[in-house]
């Protein structure tokens, strides 16, 4: 019996200590993350999430911004108590006689790892040597985890605003909520599409940033930005609506290549980021760029004075490439309970009266 406990304690620690180095230590790979970890990631959002659906619309917005970062604290809480359970396990079957006469029982060891792990005092010592020599390698494997633990949080965090401060500079150019329409109207506004690829540049950093941190951090998906109408789904999704706009509308002799860059790295973040949360590509909205919309998309576009192909033209063209990134999208903005943005700026809001100017 105390051969099977010391077996199953040896165990534990081991896979323990193996996740624990992979999820918080080992950059990520993609097709090679933390089995436990995204476990606890995946299906506890489930849960999370039916929770939230039970509640009123601003209740549940609330509650689901506050499951990544109590899902940090979960996380670091469930590995400190397997490590202090499998050492438990092998001080009983060791029979270190922490109790003088050795009759404690197994809640005795149990209360006995937990200091050694927080290096807490207490009254219970070890009496063997191997009892002694588990008690020191408790208290480095703990202090090892705390300071691994201390040190990661403030790397989450700010990856997180880093992430967060891009896309709040995105409203004042496409709106709250953002849309692809208000962007390229204001940039045709400004300086045409010179104009717009110079800052859809820009984004290709913030792409391929936010591509490094989810895989490192799958945990920042579920982080929530600060504004409401605001979202990292919805500035990347508008991002990538106006690359695509650009490489099916902008004349021939026009250089749109940052959007094609752009349009490639966005693509990839989503579908990495997809993978690691186990999130399937889902159904486009047909609505979401009907003809309709598409009708007021272009004349939103020529009347902030960019020059575009024919409007036969650029519709299939648009469709295609729309067919490259929308699925992973939807995909995403239904497993995350994230809001896809529109293309065209919403009817009243303060960008559209600028444009309409």
């Amino acid at each position: 019996m105390r051969a099977l406990a010391a077996l199953a304690g040896a165990a534990v620690i081991a896979l323990t200590l193996v996740e624990f180095f992979v999820a918080f230590l080992l950059p990520r790979r993609v097709r090679h993350e933390p089995r436990i970890a995204r476990l606890i990631l995946v299906a506890g959002w489930r849960i999370w999430r039916f929770l939230a659906r039970r509640l009123p619309a601003r209740s549940g917005d609330t509650m689901l911004g506050f499951y990544g970062p109590l899902l940090l604290l979960f996380a670091i809480a469930l590995w400190a108590l397997a490590l202090i359970f499998g050492f438990a396990l092998l001080h009983w079957s060791g029979g270190s006689h922490i109790v003088r006469g050795g009759g404690g029982g197994f809640d005795d060891d149990l209360f006995f790892s937990a200091g050694g792990f927080l290096s807490a005092s207490m009254q219970l010592s070890p009496s063997t040597a191997f009892a002694r020599v588990l008690f020191l390698g408790e208290a480095a494997c703990g202090f090892g985890v705390l300071f691994v633990a201390i040190g990661y949080l403030p790397a989450i965090y700010q990856a997180y605003s880093r992430r967060e401060v891009t896309v709040a500079q995105l409203a004042p150019r496409a709106g709250t909520p953002p849309s692809a329409g208000a962007l390229i109207a204001r940039s045709g506004q400004r300086g045409g599409w010179p104009h717009l690829d110079l800052y859809l540049a820009e984004w290709e950093e913030w792409a391929a940033e936010l591509m490094e941190t989810h895989l490192s951090y799958p945990a920042l998906a579920y982080f929530r930005s600060q504004h409401v109408g605001e979202n990292w789904l919805a500035a990347l999704t508008t991002v990538l609506d106006a690359c695509a706009f650009a490489l099916a509308a902008a004349p021939e002799k026009t250089e749109v290549e940052a959007a094609e860059v752009t349009l490639s790295i966005g693509r990839h973040a989503l579908a990495d980021v997809s993978h690691v949360l186990r999130v399937k590509p889902g159904r486009s909205d047909a609505q979401r760029l009907s003809s309709s919309n598409f009708a007021a998309l272009w004349e939103l576009a020529a009347s902030g004075g960019l020059d575009l192909r024919a409007k036969e033209e650029v519709e299939p063209r648009l469709r295609e490439l729309r067919a490259r990134y929308e699925p992973l999208v939807a995909g995403l903005a239904r497993a995350l309970e994230l809001t896809s943005p529109s293309w065209l700026p919403s009817a009243g809001s303060e960008v559209d009266r600028r444009l309409m100017r």
